[in-house]
């Protein structure tokens, strides 16, 4: 089965690593820079463009998730499969969408979203040294110009499309998209916005059963 996998807002391929994906073909769709004022939905067309294979599985983690929906508008998907993410606009926490409304997201520090803090590892749950030190580098070679796009587009996301073949895994708690407004198939016990690291195992049992 040929699987495409799209990382998190600012992440690469690395959020993925500790995740089993043996047996598949694994294909990582790499952020290209946003044109200028394209639309998120522009944004997923161009994506699925580079997508030939018939019937692929897509998986997508937090904003990745996002851009998985969008993308299977465009072409058929065996099934969609969302990590730390969510479906709808009405998924996104309210703040969210007064931060996209407002236009606050132009004044916030991209510095901290590129430069993770005792605050940002809180947000993302993670606790071992080990695991901060990988967010830490995957941050730190962001590009910040689509990092401002992407949260740009997140906050503002209008989406109540919901593929008929997705299932969405979330942790019990992420702090990012709380849980209390998600809709999910299938809940982590304790997992956090960076899962795919830190509850890889588990997560990696229910990924595979969902690829049998």
């Amino acid at each position: 089965m040929d699987l495409f996998l799209f990382s998190g807002l600012g992440a690469d391929k690395r959020a993925y690593q500790y995740l089993d994906f043996s047996g598949h073909s694994v294909n990582h769709i790499e952020w290209v820079p946003p044109l200028k004022k394209e639309s998120i939905e522009l944004y997923a067309k161009r994506l699925a463009a580079e997508i030939k294979s018939e019937q692929p599985i897509l998986i997508g983690l937090s904003f990745g998730g996002l851009m998985a929906i969008e993308v299977s508008k465009h072409i058929e998907t065996h099934k969609v499969i969302l990590i730390s993410s969510v479906k709808t606009k009405m998924e996104l926490p309210t703040y969210y969408k007064l931060i996209g409304g407002l236009g606050l997201y132009k004044l916030m520090p991209l510095r901290r979203m590129t430069k993770p803090d005792k605050v940002m590892y809180w947000l993302f749950g993670l606790k071992r040294t080990l695991h901060k030190k990988l967010l830490a580098d995957i941050m730190n070679d962001s590009d910040t110009d689509f990092v401002k796009w992407a949260i740009n587009k997140m906050t503002k996301w209008n989406n109540e499309f919901i593929p008929n073949n997705v299932i969405h895994i979330h942790g019990s708690k992420d702090r990012i998209f709380p849980i209390e407004k998600i809709q999910a198939d299938i809940v982590i016990n304790d997992g956090g916005h960076f899962m795919t690291v830190d509850k890889s195992e588990e997560l990696t049992l229910q990924i595979r059963n969902l690829l049998n």
